[in-house]
């Protein structure tokens, strides 16, 4: 009987030391997912295409609010680069949610925002950004940025 607790103990605790690991690993993978949206910005805010190019999947692509849609990380990088050397303000992504569909895919949302442009105002949007793991290095593959609209009457 007492080999038999002492094994049911063990195995609780190897369990609990599992689930503390996998719970480590993500944190670490969120951090890193919230580094490279940061990074981006600040590449967007420099308007450096070579740092903006290495955050991105060969094959990403971006949703922009207007409705254009840049495909492949060729298109995304230099619409990135005109829409940034012809707005003003500065930009900001504060993520919010950071969801993992699978150990090398993840989901970041985060407000979106303009602000500092004519006239003091502030643009707000949304932005929904996929990120891959490649190798050990997390990538962006897709950017959805949307423009908040009313809700819509309950039918």
């Amino acid at each position: 009987m007492r080999i038999l607790s002492a094994l049911l103990c063990c195995l609780t605790l190897a369990a609990i030391g599992l689930a503390q690991a996998k719970s480590d690993k993500r944190s670490k993978d969120e951090t890193a997912i919230r580094e490279v949206v940061a990074k981006y910005v600040d590449a967007r805010e420099r308007i450096d295409p070579k740092a903006t190019e290495a955050l991105f999947t060969a094959d990403a692509d971006q949703l922009v609010s207007s409705g254009e849609w840049r495909k492949g990380r060729e298109a995304v990088v230099s619409g990135s680069m005109a829409s940034s050397r012809n707005s003003s303000g500065t930009r900001t992504i504060k993520v919010e949610s950071v969801r993992f569909v699978s150990k090398d895919v993840a989901i970041a949302d985060g407000r979106y925002e303009l602000t500092g442009q004519p006239g003091g105002t502030t643009r707000s949007m949304w932005a929904t950004l996929v990120l891959k793991r490649e190798g050990k290095t997390w990538r962006i593959t897709a950017i959805r940025n949307m423009l908040p609209a009313a809700q819509a009457a309950n039918r």
